[in-house]
C-alpha cells in the first residue's frame, strides 16, 4: 500500500513536469526576461538555451570560440528565437565583463557600446 501511494505521487509529479515541458501551461512564461547560459553552443547548454528562448526569454549564449557562438545564434534565430551571443572564456576577467555588459544591455534594450543606458 505504501508503495502504491508513493508511485501515485511520482505519477502526479511526472504529469506536472510533462505538461510544463509540452507547453500545456501558460505561453511565454519568461517573456521580458534575459537568460544567460554559458558554454551554451553545444550539448546540454545549447538545449537549455533553446528551451529558455522557447519559453519567451531573450537568451545570451556564449562559448570560447566565435565560430561556435555564430553557429548557435544562427541556428536558434533560424528557429525564430530571440538570441544573441558573445565569446566568453569564463577564466578571463575581460570576457566576463563583456558578457555581463551584453546581458545588461539586453535587459535595458540597448546594444553593447551604444552609450545608451550607461550609468
Amino acid at each position: 500500500m505504501h508503495k502504491a501511494g508513493l508511485l501515485g505521487l511520482c505519477d502526479q509529479a511526472w504529469n506536472s513536469v510533462r505538461m510544463a515541458s509540452s507547453g500545456m501551461t501558460r505561453r511565454d512564461p519568461l517573456a521580458n526576461k534575459v537568460a544567460l547560459v554559458t558554454a551554451s553552443t553545444d550539448g546540454i547548454g545549447f538545449a537549455i538555451a533553446r528551451r529558455l528562448a522557447q519559453d519567451g526569454a531573450h537568451v545570451v549564449v556564449s562559448s570560447r570560440k566565435q565560430q561556435n557562438v555564430d553557429q548557435a545564434v544562427a541556428t536558434l534565430q533560424g528557429e525564430g528565437l530571440s538570441v544573441t551571443g558573445t565569446v566568453c572564456h569564463v577564466g578571463k576577467a575581460e570576457d566576463r565583463e563583456r558578457l555581463v555588459a551584453t546581458v545588461r544591455c539586453k535587459e535595458i534594450g540597448t546594444e553593447p557600446g551604444s552609450g545608451k543606458g550607461s550609468q
